[in-house]
């Protein structure tokens, strides 16, 4: 049926622009309303006559006349429907719209809400607002376009001061062809929306070019025999047919738009053509991630009789050659692979993908496979750019982008919004934040762009405002300091772990089902149901639960001593378990998913340990009593020492949480990523005065928010931090806020906060009130201190009566030490040798005053260029003349010249 909408959407396009009668189309349907039989075979006529080669036969008697060619696959074979009074009705109404202008995007509206939600859910399919994609298009296709534009545009300009007008026109020419043979791939183009705005913008870059071959004697040839940008350029691959199929016809209505706005006249028949441009041509879907002997179809075969999926010889697929790669890849998360994909394909997928780990979501495979593309030798691929989730800047996918950007050919991230909205106009709107990134070859800098203002997301088209930062890109789209080049420590080893996986909601008992079960009955079941807590308990109102946890126990063992136990686990938890991928799960199922075996050794003998919600608004530790099991999206730090908590509660550290462990989730709430925030920081050392103040303060800390909570249930921490922050900020404060501020003991919370944060300034020997940027830097380098001293046997143990015992046999001197990456980028290097060609001499000049950043003399860009005559000076301020008086830069009062930035 999508297909068939299609053929009737381009007829109406076709009849409103006169590739059809105007009019005629409205009026066979007209005719049908009374007749409904008569619609589908004249349909099927109309159709098929459209797609004859011979004139002779293209004559259509309801139009009176013989159609144009058009070709082109769509209306080959066109199955077509009955359809009822009413329903040919709609189409009539439809058709009496002017369709010239009509919008694309309205085709990926129409594929979404014809897919089945949980085969939108499987291909990760959500549609991309206009304004997004233009933004990326913006930064990935035509920023370079429009620079090689300018290029050409100086060196014909260069051209005509000298009297060489037909080499400026060559010039221009040249450019032209170039453009026209630009080729921009979507690897994963849905409906084509990314393909139709890079047409859109290339063909009024196109209009340009042309403007200016008139300006220079050259008129336009008319028809289409000459050059042009056409929909051969644009290249997509797509997993879902319809969609593909949809992408091919928005090209063409995209590339006729600009047509019929640029000129008057059809186009040359066939007024559409094969060109093979999506999915090569196929027909069928095309997986850009993956492809297999069989493909679409997986072999299946039976193991231990189950039904098993195999996908042999499971490979990477070819991707079409192009100057550009864009586009807005499924958005899967690296832990629903297996539950979204299926299990033989996951696992084909990274056997396939060797250099990525598992963990990583699924269009960093598309992010991979670009850069690879990016970084080949004699690569026609200029720039990608992609729409990712903004998790790209944590660990698992920040591995992807460290690796190609600090390979022996690296790339640079040249353009990045690091922590986006998505749009939430829809019902099925996609909940996440994203990313945008678009890299190059090459060391350079580029330009950050975080979002600083947003609203209407509710809207098509939301309103942001972005600032503007230059330097390089660092892997977790940051610039500045490097902090992805922090390194584990040592000292932390084996304190830190997320809490138990479940997988198994059966597990979860309230203390009254705990009791049925045995609790206060059978001996030793205390040690086996214990207190439990999520994030939502520690951050609102605690639910109270228990979980069963059976580790240490094999199923006879629990069978035979808890049978109450093992009776539930069989109802609740095995049914589930059975159908699971995994097969310690599926064998294992009395106990966790993920039991954390790594952290019970570091808990034992302790009454109290750290812990902190993973995913949380504000970064609030605590001690929890060791009998409590912390959920998989607790992070546990297995010390009581209150100085440790004093540490991590202090500014310090709560200032670098946030920017090396990324945000996640719609809400844009920091997660505290073990790997990241915690096993590389470096704890201060402080002397044990010092040490015995900070414990004091962070018990006092604690047991003031123990007491509000015990003592006023409707305050939660996060209410209570809520009001702790508004009062630090200023803010005028509500009735409810308060009262929490007075019953919450909030000033003194914040006194407690204020006073650890002194301390901790003091522990590190650091001036009070550091700027954010500077206890990141400073944090770095006390890395890469704390780095070396590990590698020549010096340990700084965080815990070390259970350290160094467990982990301390390994800190003698490194025969060879790592190599400790400095905080700061590289330079990038600029031209050294100022060119003999009279017509490039403008263009380097050109470069050099942007790269500066600043006004220049005409003698301190002279300066930048050596092995040069004394002709030199003269030939720069040639240079700058030809700039100034077309507008390329500017010449100030006081002699100096600028640069212009680009909007």
């Amino acid at each position: 049926m999508a297909h068939f909408l299609m053929r009737c959407i381009f007829t109406m396009f076709a009849s409103s622009v006169g590739l059809l009668p105007k009019g005629a189309f409205a009026g066979l349907l007209e005719d049908c309303v009374s007749s409904p039989k008569a619609l589908a075979p004249m349909l099927r006529e109309l159709w098929s006559k459209m797609d004859q080669r011979d004139h002779e036969k293209r004559f259509f008697s309801a139009f009176r006349t013989h159609l144009l060619h058009f070709n082109g696959n769509l209306f080959r074979d066109a199955r077509v429907y009955d359809l009822r009074a009413e329903e040919i009705g709609e189409l009539l109404a439809a058709s009496r719209a002017d369709w010239r202008a009509v919008d694309p995007a309205i085709f990926g509206t129409l594929l979404e809400q014809a897919l089945d939600p949980v085969e939108r859910r499987k291909l990760g399919a959500h549609y991309t607002p206009r304004s997004y994609v233009q933004r990326l298009v913006e930064a990935t296709v035509m920023e370079p376009l429009r620079a090689d534009w300018q290029a050409a545009l100086t060196r014909a300009e260069s051209q005509k001061e000298t009297g060489e007008d037909r080499k400026a026109v060559a010039t221009i020419r040249t450019f032209l062809h170039k453009l026209c043979a630009t080729r921009v791939l979507d690897p994963a183009c849905g409906t084509g929306n990314f393909l139709y705005v890079a047409l859109e913008m290339m063909k009024a870059l196109e209009g340009e070019v042309l403007e200016t071959l008139a300006g220079l004697g050259e008129p336009e040839r008319l028809g289409l025999e000459r050059e042009t940008v056409d929909p051969h350029q644009f290249l997509g691959l797509e997993l879902n047919p319809r969609a593909a199929a949809i992408a091919e016809l928005v090209i063409w209505i995209g590339y006729f738009q600009q047509h019929y706005r640029a000129r008057t006249g059809h186009p040359s028949e066939p007024i559409l053509r094969a060109f093979r441009n999506i999915n090569f041509g196929s027909g069928a879907g095309y997986d850009a991630a993956l492809t297999w002997n069989g493909f679409p179809l997986p072999a299946v075969t039976e193991r231990g009789g189950a039904r098993v999926e195999a996908y042999p010889n499971a490979r990477r697929p070819t991707w079409p050659a192009a100057e550009f790669i864009v586009g807005n890849p499924p958005f899967i998360g690296g832990k629903d692979l297996r539950s979204r994909l299926g299990s033989g394909y996951a696992q084909a997928l990274w056997s396939a993908h060797p250099d990525m780990n598992e963990s990583a979501d699924f269009v960093m495979y598309w992010w991979d496979r670009a850069a690879e593309l990016l970084a080949q030798e004699a690569t026609a691929l200029r720039r990608f750019g992609f729409v990712t989730t903004n998790s790209i800047s944590q660990v698992f996918q920040r591995r992807t982008v460290e690796r190609h950007l600090g390979s022996q050919r690296p790339i640079s991230l040249i353009f990045a919004v690091p922590d986006h909205p998505w749009t939430t106009a829809t019902r099925e709107s996609a909940a996440v934040r994203i990313a945008m990134t678009v890299a190059e070859n090459g060391a350079r800098q580029g330009v950050l762009c975080p979002v600083v203002s947003e609203g209407g997301l509710d809207a098509d088209e939301p309103a942001l405002a972005f600032a503007r930062l230059v330097g390089r890109i660092n892997p977790d789209l940051s610039i500045g300091v490097d902090a992805t080049r922090t390194v584990e420590l040592t000292a932390n080893a084996g304190l830190c772990s997320p809490g138990v996986k479940l997988h198994g909601h059966g597990f979860i008992v309230t203390p009254e089902e705990a009791r049925r079960l045995g609790l206060g009955r059978r001996a030793g079941l205390e040690r086996h149901i214990r207190h439990y807590r999520n994030g939502r308990d520690l951050a609102g109102k605690s639910r109270g639960k228990m979980v069963i946890d059976l580790l240490g126990l094999d199923a006879d063992q629990t069978r035979q001593s808890y049978p109450e136990l093992y009776q539930h686990l069989l109802a609740t938890v095995r049914p589930e378990r059975l159908s699971n991928n995994r097969a310690s799960y599926r064998d294992n199922w009395w106990l966790f998913g993920e039991p954390r075996r790594e952290l019970r050794p570091a808990l034992e003998g302790l009454d109290r340990y750290i812990a902190t919600v993973e995913t949380a608004k504000h970064r609030v530790f605590q001690f929890l009593d060791a009998t409590t099991l912390p959920d998989n999206m607790v992070v546990a730090v297995a010390s009581d020492d209150a100085a440790t908590l004093a540490a991590l509660s202090s500014r310090i550290h709560t200032t670098w949480a946030p920017m090396v462990g990324g945000r996640l989730g719609v809400g844009n709430d920091p997660r505290y990523s073990k790997s990241r925030c915690f096993d590389p920081f470096p704890f201060p050392d402080p002397t044990l005065p010092l040490r015995r103040a900070m414990a004091e303060a962070a018990e006092e800390l604690d047991a003031l928010r123990k007491r509000v909570q015990t003592g006023q249930a409707d305050i939660t921490l996060t209410a209570l931090y809520n009001v702790a922050t508004a009062v630090r900020s200023g803010a005028r404060l509500s009735d409810a806020e308060e009262d929490v501020k007075e019953r919450g003991f909030v000033l003194i919370l914040n006194e407690l906060h204020e006073t650890i944060d002194r301390l901790a300034f003091e522990a590190y020997g650091w001036p009070q009130n550091l700027p954010d940027e500077e206890i990141l830097a400073r944090l770095v380098a006390l890395n890469t201190e704390r780095a070396a001293e590990e590698a020549a046997g010096q340990v700084r143990w965080l815990r070390p009566d259970y350290q160094q015992r467990r982990f301390g046999a390994d800190t003698s001197p490194k025969a060879s030490q790592p190599q400790l990456v400095a905080a700061s980028a590289a330079p990038v290097a600029g031209p050294d040798t100022f060119p003999s060609d009279p017509y490039e001499q403008p263009l380097v000049v050109e470069a050099a005053l942007a790269r500066a950043g600043r006004p220049l003399s005409a003698d301190e860009i002279a300066a930048q260029f050596k092995g040069v005559s004394s002709k030199r000076g003269v030939r720069v301020a040639q240079a700058l003349g030809t700039l100034t008086r077309y507008g390329r830069i500017d010449l100030l009062p006081d002699g100096r010249y600028a640069a212009r930035r680009a909007a």
